[in-house]
């Protein structure tokens, strides 16, 4: 009988052991770099199939213990597929954790207030993360795909960081910006002043856009969009250089000439009345805010001071002074 004790004591400690080693290898680091390691998991794979594109990827993880490790855990069914990245520093109890809960490999893109949409567009496509299937799509191919319902996707996506899965289609971001976009214009048009000269909130995203290359000065983006708001309702021309800018297209060099002021386009302000037929930009929150909120400001006038800042005028008279002392030199 002794015998048999001493049998059973020893598996049992050889269990508690294998056991006690088991454990401490799950909470030990897998990698000892700097450098994390990307790998995916396919679609529809049990763990023995996740194990093994784990350790393909160069993963140095003992595949039997992780299968076994992740079977103990019970998360088996809860795996999920998808692109991810393994840090140094993980150990096989937070890589079960990271597959279970979908932590996918994370990639950022930024989208510049001011940008017009193909630059927007340029930036998903050079980004290395994005699935593009947008390729080859025309603007108006990509809004049709995207259930959106205007002739023209220049300022309908808000600029913004934006965090994804790596792999991500570039029409998930594009959905993404959208709605950001359109919460953000629905909630200002339904607190807005009913005396703004919009007809609608279409009208609005037109207005924050121009603010939004007339200025980079926060402070003056109210201003801005007050001496606009009141041309508009003394039926005043706008006459604003970006729009007229946008409505020359490739053909701007970087210079505006008087000729390109008398050359009429859609977009020339200094030619038709009103607002552009499309916004000219991507819009950002305070320049939104700004068209919804102008200053209470009798100003009809302004121009640059050179500083980056601007000089605001009540009348022709005072604004061309203004040019004569910012712009010509005249005092």
């Amino acid at each position: 009988m002794s015998f048999i004790y001493k049998f059973i004591a020893g598996v049992v400690a050889l269990a508690l052991c294998g056991a006690a080693a088991f454990v401490f290898w799950a909470q030990q680091p897998i990698l000892s770099g700097s450098a994390p390691l990307p790998f995916s998991i396919r679609a529809g794979s049990g763990v023995s199939s996740a194990a093994q594109q784990i350790s393909d990827a160069g993963v140095p993880l003992n595949g039997t213990l992780f299968e076994l490790l992740v079977r103990a855990s019970r998360q088996g069914a809860r795996l999920k597929a998808g692109n991810y990245e393994l840090k140094p520093g993980t150990t096989p109890w937070r890589l079960v954790e990271q597959l279970a809960r979908g932590e996918f490999a994370q990639e950022s893109l930024t989208i510049i207030e001011g940008w017009n949409f193909r630059q927007m567009r340029k930036a998903m496509a050079s980004h290395p993360g994005i699935r593009q299937d947008t390729a080859g799509m025309s603007d108006q191919q990509i809004l049709d795909k995207l259930g959106i319902g205007y002739k023209g996707a220049e300022g309908l996506f808000f600029p913004d960081t934006y965090l994804f899965a790596k792999g991500a289609s570039d029409l998930q971001i594009l959905k993404q910006a959208h709605a950001a976009l359109m919460k953000k214009l629905n909630e200002q048009w339904d607190k807005r002043d009913a005396s703004l000269p919009y007809k609608s909130p279409y009208d609005a995203l037109i207005m924050a856009s121009i603010v939004e290359k007339e200025t980079g000065m926060r402070s003056e983006r109210g201003m801005i969009a007050g001496v606009f708001v009141n041309r508009l309702r003394k039926g005043m021309l706008l006459q604003t250089d970006p729009t007229v800018i946008y409505g020359m297209g490739e053909s701007y060099q970087g210079n505006i000439r008087k000729r390109d002021l008398t050359t009429d386009t859609p977009y020339n302000t200094y030619t038709r009345a009103g607002l552009p037929p499309t916004p000219i930009a991507l819009m950002g929150a305070e320049s939104l805010a700004a068209a919804f909120h102008p200053a209470a400001t009798d100003a009809l006038y302004f121009v640059s001071r050179g500083n980056g800042s601007s000089h605001f005028s009540n009348n022709l008279d005072e604004h061309n002074r203004a040019v004569n002392q910012y712009q010509r030199n005249l005092n």
